[in-house]
């Protein structure tokens, strides 16, 4: 069985999905997005990073929240403005060593960084993501795409 909890952020919580020795510790997380995620409204980006911040919050790893509302707002306002998507989904998944954030969308284009011109005001948000996880990654699924980043759950040495 899989040692991972995972949350899909917002309105009700759920206990952990596995259980053992880790998880029988980590307390249940509010769902991040309702079944049908969140529409691709400028607003979307925002409800993302409170949605996550509650989740991180719950799990007690605030060290990482921000940027985590980093990483999720970047993904989902590429959701918006890369794709004619009609919902955007958004979950948390905690794992012992590390959470993984994924943005699902309805387009079957994988991203690709830019090489933005250095005068550039926009382009390099997958940069960022880059520089602030532990790695990102996208998918092709049968319904769209399916793009993650993680971030380690240890906090680096003071």
């Amino acid at each position: 069985m899989s040692q991972s909890t995972t949350r899909a952020l917002r309105p009700r919580c759920q206990a952990p999905a596995a259980h053992g020795p880790l998880l029988d510790r980590v307390p249940a997380a509010p769902a991040i997005q309702g079944p049908d995620g969140y529409t691709p409204r400028d607003t979307a980006p925002s409800r993302a990073r409170r949605d996550i911040t509650l989740c991180l919050h719950t799990w007690g790893l605030d060290h990482l929240v921000d940027d985590a509302r980093l990483i999720v707002s970047e993904l989902v306002t590429n959701a918006i403005r890369h794709t004619r998507t009609g919902r955007i989904g958004v979950s948390v998944t905690r794992h012992p060593d590390r959470v993984r954030i994924v943005v699902t969308d309805t387009s079957r284009t994988t991203p690709a960084p830019p090489n933005p011109d250095p005068d550039a005001e926009a382009g390099r948000g997958l940069q960022l993501i880059d520089q602030l996880s532990t790695g990102w990654g996208s998918e092709r699924l049968t319904t769209g795409k399916r793009v993650w980043a993680e971030l380690a759950t240890s906090e680096a040495p003071s």
